[in-house]
């Protein structure tokens, strides 16, 4: 019996803002009429990604959509350059929208397809005092009354032309006065969005270690991952895991970390690491070394689908980062999933599960993002964002 086709007609982008960061969207379209949506939000990045898509978009037209080991197979190795965050959230996109399409034509979830469903619901993580530290007790009060049971803070760009010492005080500060406002029950994570050197990362982990924070995430450079070993280290000695992989983009990235045991948590972004293909073999490799999966989202609500999906399928899935840009999500989304508490509920409708408002996404054009882009230490000199 031959296998199922539906040939790719079009390959479709939208961008628009999201109430802090652009989201561009990609809609793929079969000549049978279905479709499929994927996400390739990158911040700063937004137009460069959305000419790569066009450019792998039409040499995958006239293909069997159906195909999506394949069609990854040619997307990643035919172009001769391969890898980076721009050609690989290109492939994630329309990997992600074929996906969808594969689910909406056998009428069952990606997860299904997947192999899941290995869990009932999807724990997540929210944000707070990121980038108003004044308001992190707040924030994390409001949410944990909420229902939400782990939060992360860190990545404070205003403090970059403080003086190392300052930082670490206001570390401190920031982090007790988070323990106090939300007790012992809820877990505290720490991104430190590779800012440090090796010894400044062990200096924070040394100052973090009294509030007692679950994990410590890229606490240096993704450039020379080899050199988180004496910080990795370091963190174990206090019961600090180590989480990483946001700005990997590939198994063949992940694995020197995971083959020399230097990260508990990997962090495969699913509109950046090759799509939903590519992080479930991620995922597999990960799991050898024992390490958990909590993959990067502060994107849109494609990407949140996607991840959520393979969160679904894979044994050692952990948690889900979840950004909520209302009310922008709600106005795009056709149907907004469920979030009861912690515990985001995934549908059991086909493909992804979601559809977008293309007229609403129209509606409101991409805007310079509020995020901080930019940061110095006191001389002027420029230091990681």
């Amino acid at each position: 019996m031959p296998e199922p086709t539906t040939r790719i007609s079009a390959v479709d982008t939208f961008a628009t803002f999201g109430g802090v960061r652009n989201w561009l969207f990609v809609r793929v379209t079969t000549t049978d009429g279905l479709h499929g949506w994927g996400e390739a939000s990158t911040e700063l990045w937004e137009s460069t990604v959305e000419a790569a898509v066009h450019e792998l978009g039409n040499r995958l037209l006239g293909s069997n959509a159906l195909a999506t080991e394949p069609l990854w197979q040619r997307a990643n190795r035919h172009g001769f350059w391969r890898g980076g965050v721009v050609l690989s959230s290109a492939l994630a996109a329309i990997d992600q929208a074929l996906w969808d399409i594969r689910g909406r034509f056998h009428g069952v979830p990606v997860y299904a397809l997947l192999g899941g469903p290995s869990r009932e619901w999807i724990e997540t993580y929210r944000h707070v005092g990121i980038y108003d530290p004044d308001r992190l007790a707040e924030e994390a009060r409001a949410l944990v009354a909420a229902g939400t049971r782990t939060l992360k803070t860190g990545a404070w760009v205003a403090d970059s032309p403080a003086p190392e010492r300052e930082r670490l005080r206001r570390a401190e500060h920031r982090l007790r006065t988070l323990r106090e406002a939300v007790g012992d029950d809820v877990e505290i994570l720490i991104d430190n969005h590779g800012r440090a050197r090796p010894d400044e990362a062990i200096r924070l982990i040394e100052t973090a270690a009294a509030s007692r924070p679950r994990w410590i995430e890229e606490p240096i450079a993704p450039e020379a991952p080899e050199l988180v070993a004496p910080v990795a280290e370091a963190a174990r000695r206090h019961g600090i895991s180590i989480a990483l992989g946001e700005r990997l983009f590939s198994r063949w990235e992940f694995r020197p970390v995971l083959e020399r045991q230097l990260v508990d948590v990997v962090q495969p972004d699913l509109c950046h690491a090759g799509g939903i293909t590519e992080v479930v073999k991620i995922a597999s490799l990960a799991e050898v070394y024992r390490a958990v999966v909590a993959p990067h989202n502060p994107a849109g609500p494609v990407s949140t689908a996607a991840a959520a999906h393979v969160g679904m399928a894979i044994p050692n899935f952990d948690i889900l980062e979840l950004c909520i840009d209302g009310p922008r999500a709600s106005e795009v989304v056709a149907e907004p999933w469920t979030l009861d508490g912690h515990r985001l509920l995934v549908p059991d409708r086909p493909g992804l599960g979601i559809d977008l408002d293309v007229e609403a996404i129209l509606d409101q054009p991409p805007r310079p993002i509020v995020v901080p882009s930019e940061a110095y230490a006191a001389d002027g000199s420029v230091r990681d964002v």
